[in-house]
């Protein structure tokens, strides 16, 4: 029996504050499934936060069993520290989800906000407004964090669905793969 729904777990990733967002999509339907923040921030030692930030992703696996993992992929900043410190946060939390099996999908910034709203510059209320209207819900998240998240997962639903269609529902290994299940797309 062919599964009717996909869930896709997208991260925001941070050691301060690190955002996630659960979105099934039936269809061309989505829905908010859970949207939060865990804040490592707190936590003096590195190591401990990165072993939260694991812990919490592969807890999130395993309570709402996604079927795809999408991260942001961390921006370039000025500061090489705090881009040290978000490249070992996002790195624990794509092994998280692969110890878990998942597929992992990156996608920058920019990105994300063109997919959400049509414009790669938009800011963090814009993109939220658009979630409310997307996802149809109205409380404000407490961190903005939570929302990126979630615009990661959606994204990644716009993006999978431009590539395949709405009509295609199976995984796919490649172009190999891709070309041998849609010839008459291919010249």
């Amino acid at each position: 029996m062919q599964k009717k729904s996909t869930i896709i777990l997208g991260i925001d990733p941070g050691t301060v504050v690190m955002g996630y967002g659960l979105i099934e999509v039936s269809g061309s339907s989505m829905r908010l499934i859970d949207m939060g923040v865990l804040k490592p921030g707190k936590i003096d030692d590195t190591y401990k936060k990165l072993q939260l930030i694991y812990n919490t992703v592969s807890g999130l696996v395993i309570k709402h069993k996604p079927d795809v993992f999408a991260i942001e992929a961390p921006f370039f900043g000025k500061n090489v520290q705090s881009m040290l410190k978000l490249g070992r946060a996002q790195g624990v939390a794509i092994a998280a989800a692969m110890r878990h099996g998942l597929e992992v999908t990156e996608y920058s910034p920019k990105k994300i906000k063109q997919s959400i709203t049509g414009n790669g510059n938009a800011n963090k209320e814009q993109v939220l407004q658009m979630l409310k209207r997307l996802l149809e819900f109205s409380d404000d998240p407490q961190y903005l964090d939570a929302s990126d998240a979630l615009a990661v997962a959606v994204c990644h639903h716009f993006q999978f669905n431009a590539i395949l269609g709405p009509a295609s529902s199976k995984k796919l290994k490649g172009w190999d793969d891709f070309i041998k299940n849609n010839p008459g797309r291919v010249k």
